[in-house]
């Protein structure tokens, strides 16, 4: 089961009624943040979430309306006696860039670990899910990312008895993993059938629609989607400063074949956006307008 939360759906300035980019997913008793704009923390408090069991914070890229709100975030987490490692992930800069920020928030009770996307893609595995950085197209280096959990194939009784393993050992096996037992080696696949259909998450933002969004949201079960401009008289400006319109997001999800997008990171200007989804509707009917606080259990079939 993966619990999914887009705290914060604006772009660039944080407003009255919504707060700067930022989407916390939990799963398994860890929780990911990626991207932490100012209000982040004000956002985890709306939904009643928490902060201390976030492990891992990943970020797209550096401008402000995605990671001015971390340096407050540490301070928080450290206020609250906070031990454990945290891991930072993000392109290329990343040490200096929140080693920067850490001017405010020097002394902290708990390490950090940094890791560097290297490349035009990469994956992390890591609390039970494995999550994907891939490239996309924006003004500065800037990344997409996928976040997946695995279903093993089911449990087959009849096999594990045919082959005299005790009931003891089932358990281990129908996690994935393997037990030295009776002078043999026993694995999942002497008694598991094939895999089946897994929690896929696909986020993106601050891009021009590229191929790497389209492979990497192939058949998500939730794509949340960039959607700066839903004016039809913006798409220039969104290929100026490479941002996305509604559209453009739609069109993205169609292709890939996602069972569900959530449009977010809006313009300042775009106030309303859910009366330009008539129009989206046309290109791919299981959009919806982001906001503040939208959340979603995705649980395997």
């Amino acid at each position: 089961m993966l619990d999914v939360c887009l705290l914060g759906s604006g772009g660039m300035m944080p407003l009255p009624y919504r707060w700067l980019t930022a989407l916390m997913v939990r799963t398994g008793g860890s929780s990911l943040l990626i991207d932490c704009g100012e209000g982040t923390q004000i956002a985890i408090k709306e939904k009643g979430w928490s902060f201390k069991p976030i492990d891992v914070i990943c970020f797209t890229h550096y401008h402000g309306d995605h990671i001015s709100g971390l340096p407050g975030l540490l301070l928080t987490m450290g206020n609250a006696d906070r031990r454990e490692p945290l891991t930072l992930i993000g392109p290329k800069g990343l040490e200096r860039v929140v080693n920067s920020l850490r001017v405010i928030a020097p002394e902290l009770p708990f390490s950090i670990r940094f890791m560097e996307i290297e490349g035009a893609q990469q994956t992390f595995e890591m609390n039970g899910y494995r999550l994907k950085a891939f490239r996309v197209n924006h003004n500065v280096l800037c990344y997409g990312y996928t976040l997946e959990i695995d279903r093993t194939g089911k449990f087959d009784v009849e096999r594990a008895m045919e082959q005299e393993i005790p009931q003891k050992y089932w358990n281990p096996l129908q996690k994935g993993e393997s037990v030295e037992a009776l002078g043999r080696v026993l694995t999942p696949a002497m008694v598991l059938g094939p895999p089946r259909k897994g929690i896929k998450l696909t986020y993106t933002t601050d891009t021009r629609p590229t191929d790497s969004i389209r492979e990497n949201a192939i058949e998500s079960d939730l794509f949340i989607c960039e959607g700066m401009y839903g004016e039809k008289d913006k798409a220039a400006k969104a290929v100026e400063y490479k941002h996305m319109t509604f559209y453009e997001a739609a069109q993205l999800a169609k292709e890939a074949r996602v069972k569900e997008m959530w449009l977010t990171h809006y313009s300042p200007s775009l106030t309303r956006p859910e009366e330009y989804m008539d129009e989206v509707h046309k290109i791919f009917p299981e959009a919806k307008a982001g906001k503040d606080k939208m959340s979603a259990e995705l649980v395997f079939e």
